[in-house]
């Protein structure tokens, strides 16, 4: 059998991801799709608006084959590592491919700034290293180099639309590992990411998907933007859960967790640099509000996400020694399959790169203590009795995938 990969969030899952889980079975001429997905936490440093077996029972009915959890520490990255993360567990359990979502649409471009970037390295990291001397934001800085060294030609891939960058990414880290996964790549259709939801559409980001939810606290109002089988799921989890996670409901957490450590303990969580750690405690004294804290700390050189990020690791307590001390995905974390991603696992097994674990007991190493602990702070924030279900909670099953 073959497989391809996605890598994804699902936060939640939406029509233009059945869309991208289609299109890539159909593009890659795979028979299983195989996803590597957040945890509790996400990259853009926010909690999951539903918890990772939500969300895993969303894309199982929604042509995903297999899920398996990226971990904490990637999936909680800056963008490169994201990448690095999501392709090394990809490339362990035996896709042939991947196939990413772009505003591009198309592979070449990807692949021409790759080597160009590849072929000029040193100069786009000096300039880069200029521009932030500045004082501008890494994220700019990047961008100001790359549009140097292309000159916005046609050739090469638009560095600045968000799934493009991740993309990019996920080249540079098949190219870095040097697997043999081959990048596919389909066109983003519909809202871009940070769009809101519109009427008369079908096609919606995330981002809106969750500003009309708390804005108008109705999850059929959703129903235009989602399979059916999504609002299900999310309506079952908002019934035991009473919320969706959002850093709103998690802030007097965070607040409490920055006051209790002050300035000198917050130096140690990582991407907190920079000497922010001072404006963060002393934000966190004067705001009761989330909105507030962060408008007290952003700043161009300290972006919103950047912030976010910072907060998250706070908030779990994730240190920059830990950050530095994992090199690359220790295991493969099952989080459900279908009949056919079973049957494909099963063929699979002797060839995996990683071991396959189906149970939170056995991630014993340090990397799946981390996921176990983030569940649990995931938990507490949401003010979800039983902090026990990352153990009691076994991989989904699907006796088959229902938009196949």
């Amino acid at each position: 059998m073959k497989a391809t990969g996605i890598i994804v969030e699902y936060n939640p899952f939406h029509n233009g991801h059945l869309h991208h889980a289609a299109k890539a079975r159909e593009t890659s001429g795979a028979d299983i799709v195989v996803a590597a997905m957040s945890g509790q936490f996400l990259q853009r440093g926010e909690p999951a608006f539903a918890d990772k077996w939500t969300r895993t029972e969303m894309a199982l009915a929604n042509g995903v084959d297999v899920v398996v959890e990226l971990p904490y520490v990637y999936a909680t990255a800056q963008a490169a590592d994201f990448a690095k993360g999501g392709i090394a567990l990809l490339d362990a359990i035996g896709c042939e491919s991947f196939c990413f979502g772009s505003e591009q649409g198309h592979i070449q471009p990807f692949l021409n700034s790759h080597e160009l970037l590849n072929d000029q390295r040193a100069v786009y990291e000096q300039m880069i290293h200029e521009a932030v001397q500045t004082g501008i934001s890494y994220p700019k800085a990047l961008n100001l180099a790359y549009t140097a060294l292309t000159g916005n030609k046609q050739e090469y891939a638009n560095l600045t639309q968000p799934n493009n960058i991740l993309g990019f990414h996920y080249i540079e880290a098949a190219k870095k590992r040097g697997a043999a996964i081959q990048p596919l790549t389909i066109q983003r259709i519909g809202a871009n990411y940070h769009d809101p939801v519109e009427e008369g559409v079908t096609i919606a980001s995330a981002t809106g998907i969750r500003k009309a939810f708390f804005e108008e606290g109705s999850i059929e109002d959703l129903a235009a933007f989602m399979p059916t089988s999504s609002i299900e799921a999310l309506t079952r989890f908002h019934s035991d859960a009473g919320t969706f996670g959002s850093w709103e409901t998690f802030y007097p957490l965070l607040r409490f967790t920055i006051l209790r450590e002050r300035s000198d303990g917050l130096k140690a969580f990582a991407e907190v640099t920079e000497g922010i750690e001072n404006l963060i405690f002393e934000a966190a004294k004067i705001h009761k509000t989330l909105e507030g804290f962060i408008g007290h700390v952003k700043s161009k050189r300290f972006t919103r996400t950047r912030i976010q990020r910072m907060m998250t690791h706070i908030l779990t307590g994730f240190t920059w020694e830990q950050l530095r001390s994992f090199e690359s995905p220790s295991y493969l974390r099952l989080l459900g399959m279908t009949e056919a991603g079973r049957h494909y696992l099963n063929q699979q097994k002797k060839n995996i790169g990683l071991p396959l674990i189906s149970r939170a007991a056995d991630l014993a190493d340090a990397m799946g203590k981390l996921d176990i602990h983030a569940s649990t702070i995931y938990m507490l924030g949401l003010g979800i009795s039983g902090m026990k279900k990352e153990f009691t909670t076994p991989p989904l099953y699907f006796g088959s995938s229902s938009s196949k």
